[in-house]
């Protein structure tokens, strides 16, 4: 009754154990960069990171280079006696 069903998920070569493997390594980067995603409120990359699955390539880029939410200080102009005026 499945005899075609058995004989689609034996993979040869290893091929299965691979894509496994890859699951695997990616299950924690997309967790993490979810987490950080949702909690810096970033829509947008949040959306992308649910529906890209690279082998948990975007996830690292995100969480290192993204991700981070430190505030830069920005010097404020100074006020000039045209804009005091």
């Amino acid at each position: 009754m499945f005899q075609g069903l058995e004989s689609s998920l034996m993979v040869e070569g290893g091929a299965f154990w691979t894509l496994v493997a890859i699951q695997l390594w990616e299950l924690p980067w997309k967790g993490i960069a979810l987490w950080k995603a949702a909690r810096n409120k970033h829509m947008g990359w949040f959306v992308a990171l649910m529906l890209v699955h690279l082998a948990g390539l975007i996830d690292i880029v995100y969480i290192f280079y993204f991700s981070d939410t430190r505030k830069k200080i920005i010097p404020r102009a100074h006020k000039t006696a045209k804009d005091a005026g």
